[in-house]
This record gives C-alpha cells, sequence and structure tokens, in this order.
C-alpha cells in the first residue's frame, strides 16, 4: 500500500483546517436537511461559502480532502535544542541575496503564503534552504540561478 502524502502544517494552521471542516460538515448537515444556514446570510461571508451552496457534491469533496488532511496532518514542532542551528519546517531564516536581506519562515505547501512571508518546503528556495545552517551559501536556481548566504536561524513555534 502507498504511504500516505503527510501535511506538515503549524499547531494555527491545523486548527484552521479543523474549523473549516466542522463549519463545512454543519453547511452540509443544514442543506441536508433543507435549511439555510444563518452563515450565508452573513456581511462577513466568505465568498467561497457561496460556491459552496451552489455546488454540494464541491462541498463534499472538501469535507473528504479536509478528513485526510486531518488525519495526515504532522505538527510542525521546534527542533532540539542542539538542532535549533540547522534549517528545517518552521524556522525563520534570514538569507542575503545579491547585497539584500531577506527573511521568511519555512513551513508545509498548506500554509506557505509568499506575500506574507511563509515558504513552502516544497519551493525551490524551502527545499534547497533545509538542512544547511548560519554560514551556508546556496546556489538556487529557479528558473535564475540565485546565491542564497545563510545569516541567521531561529525557531518561535509552540
Amino acid at each position: 500500500m502507498a504511504e500516505e502524502k503527510k501535511f506538515h502544517l503549524t499547531k494555527e494552521g491545523l486548527e484552521r483546517i479543523k474549523k473549516e471542516y466542522r463549519t463545512l460538515k454543519e453547511l452540509k448537515l443544514a442543506k441536508a436537511r433543507g435549511e439555510s444556514p444563518k452563515i450565508l446570510h452573513s456581511e462577513d461571508l466568505n465568498p467561497e461559502y457561496l460556491a459552496f451552496q451552489e455546488d454540494i457534491s464541491f462541498l463534499e469533496l472538501r469535507i473528504i480532502e479536509l478528513e485526510n488532511i486531518i488525519k495526515n496532518a504532522e505538527l510542525i514542532r521546534s527542533p532540539k535544542k542542539e538542532k535549533q542551528n540547522i534549517i528545517d519546517l518552521g524556522a525563520t531564516v534570514l538569507v542575503e541575496v545579491n547585497g539584500q536581506t531577506d527573511e521568511f519562515t519555512i513551513l508545509g505547501s498548506l500554509e506557505a503564503n509568499p506575500s506574507s512571508g511563509k515558504i513552502s518546503n516544497e519551493s525551490p528556495v524551502g527545499h534547497t534552504l533545509l538542512g544547511h545552517k548560519v554560514g551556508d551559501v546556496v546556489i538556487i536556481s529557479s528558473p535564475i540561478q540565485m546565491m542564497y548566504k545563510i545569516k541567521k536561524i531561529k525557531y518561535h513555534l509552540s
């Protein structure tokens, strides 16, 4: 049997997934009873919920997807003190690229958001930096070649 894909999530990320799952289950239950849930009349309605209202099969697929994520979630935790000098999931890394400094946190793909400084461990930069230490220089080709010098590594996970 093929091994299930693990979904690397922070504690907060897993809580967001579980909250969405609970909300969608309630929505599905209400739809099954023919009710129009209050959330659908809310002013701060997430536009995605309108799509769910229209398409129950999409709703059911998303619930199955969320169940799979929750079942295969692996929490990202801070490494032991002696390993905190090595880049791993959850690390916030300060790098120098072309004389400019840049800082980002390496997370699983479900929580990645490059515009807010969160990159995926599956991205070219995130993947290449894993396992390196302060002072290391890594070359990342995507699509142009860039040299990243690692300046600082820190962990802020619960």
